[in-house]
């Protein structure tokens, strides 16, 4: 059984997502859809801004994630500025160039890295006074502006579901692979002002969680 962040059957762990086969089966998130959603969610909220993208050049699944930022930045008329940190100084290095290209908006793609980096990633970004998108609420509530991602929730509720059919006798090769498809967005609201964004009411409105 697991939880995945990409595409199972590129990577060599299934068969199908229908037919896993073999005995593993699981839940996966496609992260190249919500990193455009985040793009997309970035530019309406400051449409004249040029967009950074944040990502650790050591995750498998950052390259896919990062041609999606630049696929979703395209649809709108824009480039993205591709930035890599696999470290703490790595971490200050980019945001202090995104600091002298006169960036004015990031978003941070999916690595465990930058989750546990998630204080120092968001104080950096109130330092430069740079409003960011993120993958998980966690970064919200570090004092990010904003994060949209999959549920973590909803993904451990469809592993307990999946665990559950497992223990009662059926077989995991036999279980199509769950793709999630529930997210949150959570706005930190005090962020917003202390960085003089206006967040329109209808996104406030649409966000699971609104931080004030």
């Amino acid at each position: 059984m697991f939880t995945a962040n990409g595409d199972p059957v590129s990577s060599g762990l299934v068969a199908s997502l229908n037919r896993p086969g073999g005995n593993v089966t699981g839940i996966t998130i496609f992260g190249d859809v919500t990193v455009a959603k985040r793009l997309q969610l970035m530019h309406e909220l400051i449409p004249q801004a040029a967009i950074a993208y944040l990502m650790n050049p050591n995750n498998p699944n950052g390259d896919t994630e990062m041609r999606a930022a630049q696929t979703a930045a395209r649809s709108f008329g824009k480039e993205v500025l591709v930035l890599r940190a696999s470290n703490e100084s790595e971490l200050d290095t980019a945001f202090a160039t995104m600091a002298q290209e006169q960036v004015g908006a990031l978003v941070v793609g999916s690595d465990p890295f930058f989750y546990w980096r998630r204080d120092q990633v968001a104080s950096l970004a109130a330092r430069h006074a740079i409003p960011a998108n993120y993958y998980l609420p966690g970064f919200a509530r570090a004092g990010g502006l904003m994060a949209y991602g999959n549920s973590l929730t909803d993904m451990y509720r469809l592993v307990g579901v999946y665990i559950g059919r497992i223990l009662k006798g059926e077989k995991p090769g036999d279980l199509p692979i769950v793709q999630s498809s529930k997210f949150d967005l959570v706005i930190n609201l005090k962020t917003a002002k202390m960085l003089g964004v206006t967040v329109p009411y209808g996104l406030l409105n649409a966000a699971d969680e609104v931080i004030e």
